[in-house]
This record gives C-alpha cells, structure tokens and sequence, in this order.
C-alpha cells in the first residue's frame, strides 16, 4: 500500500531552496526596417519576423467593391513580395468596408484570392473611410 504524501503548499514549495529562475530580457534592440515612408505613415514594417502593412486601398474609385478588393489585395501580394513573403503567411487581417452591403462582393474577391488552407484570422468593420469613394480597405500582418 501506498503511503499518502503531504505536500506543502505552493507558496510554501516556492520559498524553499530552489533556484531562482529570472526572466531575461535582450538589452538589443532588433532591427525595424520601414518601406516607402513618409510623413504620416511607412506602407509596409518588418520588425522581429514580422511584417506590418498599413492600410490598402484601392487606386480606381469607378469600379466595384469586388474589384476594388481585387485591386488591394493585389497590392497587398506586391507588398509581400518585397518584404520576402507571401499570402500563405499572413496571420490576420482587418477589412474596413464603407457600407456592409459591399460585403458578399468583397468576400467573391477574398475567397478567390485567399489559397486553400491558408485563411489568416479576419475582422470585417463598416467604417467611415478617409476617401468616400474608398469602398475598402484592408490591412495585414505576416510572417516573414
């Protein structure tokens, strides 16, 4: 049989001779490399093995919201392209529609473009955007 252990509590099991284990933190800093930066803004920042895209928007205000996705998304694969990665990496993704009614075309020109098994983590928002005849605008974070 079997003899029942008492344990001391962890607070206790914490004081006794034990090494002490300290978290330790880098004092270097790792690179931050900024892409096509101006005043306000860089359009693309790879800090750290990850790569930040401000927001994409569309350059033809005429067309559709299913095309004007298509045309930032596409900006949005060139943009990867030069950080070193690609679609299959990216981790999330905010879409800012100006009117939710735009929704089903923009996800026509978002399930056509995301690859099979690679669908990042994603919020949808109408928002008020800066150019009313933006109909979308979407950022992302990737992995290198």
């Amino acid at each position: 049989m079997l003899a029942h252990r008492q344990h001391a509590p962890v607070s206790a099991r914490r004081n006794q001779a034990c090494p002490v284990r300290r978290r330790v933190v880098s004092r270097t800093m790792a690179t931050i490399q900024r892409f096509d930066t101006g005043p306000r803004l860089s359009e693309m920042v790879i800090h750290n093995g990850t790569v930040y895209l401000a927001g994409q928007v569309p350059e033809d205000t005429s067309v559709d919201a299913k095309e004007q996705t298509a045309s930032v998304l596409k900006q949005i694969d060139e943009l990867l392209a030069r950080a070193g990665t690609d679609k299959t990496k990216i981790l999330s993704a905010q879409v800012f529609l100006r009117d939710l009614a735009d929704f089903p075309q923009m996800n026509e020109a978002w399930d056509a473009w995301v690859p099979a098994e690679h669908a990042p983590t994603r919020a949808t928002v109408e928002a008020k955007l800066a150019d009313p005849g933006w109909k979308v605008e979407i950022v992302v974070v990737a992995a290198l």
